[in-house]
């Protein structure tokens, strides 16, 4: 697990195409005291530490995985976020999140408002069904409050964040631009809370209450 609070700016050094699988990635000196299969989210995608040195590391992609996210768009030199795996009992700076991303999105629109930049993100209906205003949302892995949340007719939806200075300086969304394409993860908790309430929404949906036997067999 993670929580969304990202701990250093990585650059692409090798990609999964040019390098039988792996992402070499370099990375400040002394960040992570990472051992080998442990793991890290690169742009908010749970990897595994295969090869590491002092300053740069080597995690394994499979085929799955560059299909879900931005890292097959990824070229020499990119900026990545990276974020260690919390530890049990860690503060949670952000929110839980666990590196399974749910889909990649679309930045449409980057306003600076004073100290603040806007960034507004074109989000699948898979993502927006989740999205709430001042709920949280994992892009690239960071975590962030949605502001606004305006839905679409075909069950997408427009979200926007506003970004501190620091987070500006400390993760990629300082080069985001329109057209831009960022990993998302949903809330976990939403999700799961989904899950559970949905045999019961059901039976209320079909205009009938659940019986105590339904529920039991429903969990």
């Amino acid at each position: 697990m993670f929580s969304g609070i990202v701990t250093a700016l990585g650059e692409i050094e090798a990609t999964p195409k040019e390098f039988q699988g792996e992402l070499v990635i370099a990375h400040p000196p002394g960040w992570g005291d990472l051992d080998i299969g442990e793991s890290v989210a690169v742009n908010g995608c749970c990897l595994t530490v295969v090869r590491r040195e002092a300053s740069r590391v080597a995690l394994e992609v499979m085929p799955e995985t560059v299909r879900r996210s931005n890292l097959g768009q990824l070229t020499l030199g990119d900026q990545v976020n990276l974020e260690s795996a919390v530890a049990l009992g860690a503060p949670i700076g952000g929110h839980l999140v666990s590196g399974h991303l749910d889909a990649t999105g679309e930045v449409s629109v980057v306003q600076r408002e004073e100290n603040a930049v806007w960034v507004t993100v074109q989000v699948p209906r898979e993502v927006a069904r989740y999205c709430v205003p001042q709920g949280s949302i994992a892009i690239d892995g960071c975590s962030l409050t949605l502001v606004a949340v305006e839905d679409s007719v075909d069950g997408s939806a427009e979200v926007m964040v506003s970004l501190i200075p620091h987070t500006l300086k400390s993760t990629r969304a300082a080069g985001y631009l329109p057209g831009a394409v960022v990993n998302l993860e949903a809330d976990s908790v939403a999700k799961l809370l989904e899950r559970l309430l949905a045999p019961h929404l059901s039976s209320i949906a079909a205009g009938r209450p659940r019986t105590e036997p339904e529920l039991q067999e429903g969990g």
